[in-house]
């Protein structure tokens, strides 16, 4: 098993046709955001799609990036679009691809980390502490938690 930079892969076009498989709304909007080469565009140049792999399984994915596409914010870097697919749910993989983020981010000098989301109860496992409420694009209400990296 191994973390492998989307945009450093080989096989760009093979990892897209498995992040097409999610069937989560967010992770749809991530493939065609890559799809339509609109992804540094909406996320930064930094941005990176981490991918937990093992040969050509996909468990799961995230991104790192310095803007939250769907709320205006001072705070950097995101990590977003965070997922493992149903069959490997329950074995921290999550977890994996989020210390490799975080240390991404410490890496260029980053002191903390920030994830949007509607749950309560799952960041907060990983060290991560609710910061604020922020309104998304649709005019949802976000929880905005934060995780010091340095």
């Amino acid at each position: 098993m191994k973390i492998v930079d989307f945009f450093e892969s080989d096989n760009q076009n093979y990892w897209l046709e498995q992040i097409a498989k999610t069937d989560w709304r967010s992770g749809k909007y991530l493939y065609e955001l890559l799809k339509s080469s609109s992804f540094h565009e909406k996320l930064g140049s930094f941005a990176k799609v981490l991918l937990l792999v093992d040969g050509n399984l996909l468990y799961s994915f995230c991104t790192i990036s310095e803007k939250k596409y769907d709320i205006n914010s001072h705070f950097s870097p995101w990590i977003g679009f965070v997922y493992t697919f149903p069959e490997y749910r329950g074995k921290h993989y999550s977890n994996l691809l989020l210390c490799y983020a975080e240390k991404t981010a410490s890496a260029y000098g980053y002191e903390n980390t920030y994830i949007s989301t509607k749950h309560i109860g799952l960041y907060e496992k990983y060290g991560y502490e609710f910061r604020t409420i922020m309104i998304d694009w649709r005019g949802d209400e976000q929880r905005v938690y934060c995780k010091k990296v340095t």
